[in-house]
């Protein structure tokens, strides 16, 4: 984002995380339906960042496709996933805030992990819109996998993963006709603490989803 894309922004004042009361511990997605939409050079063409979303939430197929592309399970044997991750380590998970609560995904069962019934969203950065649109994901880093691999590595490798992933998102949107945009302008403490992270768990990026205003 350029200094004058962040100038149009005042700072949201992120207010604590909202309890629900309707989330359920455990969400089985239905299976990315391969070989739908257009092909993958039509999609690059249609890559763009969107910032004003509708209040339209996503489809139960849509939230599984979106994150299957992510970072879901393309190959059984062996468990390879669709983003490259340095020497197979995974040390990337992804998290998404819904209105109902935080969930995490797990792409070995294809399956959403209540993580914490909050209503996150407005934490998961200071743009004004973040609160408002369906779906925010949270790329967080898993330091605890990274032990073998040098000091120096681990935020440049990690750093590699979490942007493969959320360039999968962005083109699986722009197949689709949701709109995407990555932000790295958020409260990494905060949002943890909302979230119930461990210590060696931070988010390095987020990206919201949704229908865009103006297609």
């Amino acid at each position: 984002m350029t200094t004058s894309q962040l100038l149009r922004y005042e700072p949201a004042v992120p207010a604590p995380a909202l309890l629900t009361q309707s989330a359920l511990t455990e969400i089985a997605l239905p299976q990315p339906a391969l070989g739908a939409g257009p092909a993958l050079m039509s999609a690059l063409a249609s890559r763009r960042s969107v910032r004003d979303f509708t209040a339209q939430t996503l489809t139960q197929q849509q939230l599984a496709e979106l994150l299957w592309a992510a970072d879901g399970v393309n190959r059984a044997t062996g468990g390879g996933r669709t983003a490259p991750s340095p020497h197979g380590v995974q040390e990337i998970d992804i998290y998404a805030a819904l209105p109902e609560g935080v969930y995490r995904y797990e792409p070995g069962t294809h399956k959403l992990k209540l993580k914490r019934a909050v209503d996150a969203r407005n934490l998961t950065g200071y743009q004004d819109f973040v609160g408002r649109a369906p779906l925010d994901l949270v790329y967080v880093v898993n330091y605890g996998r990274l032990l073998d691999m040098p000091a120096q590595q681990r935020d440049i490798f990690s750093a590699a993963t979490a942007g493969a992933i959320a360039q999968n998102v962005s083109l699986y949107c722009a197949a689709s006709g949701l709109g995407a945009v990555v932000r790295g302008w958020l409260n990494r403490r905060n949002l943890a603490e909302a979230i119930g992270l461990n210590e060696d768990e931070v988010p390095i990026l987020a990206q919201t989803v949704g229908v865009p205003v103006h297609p």
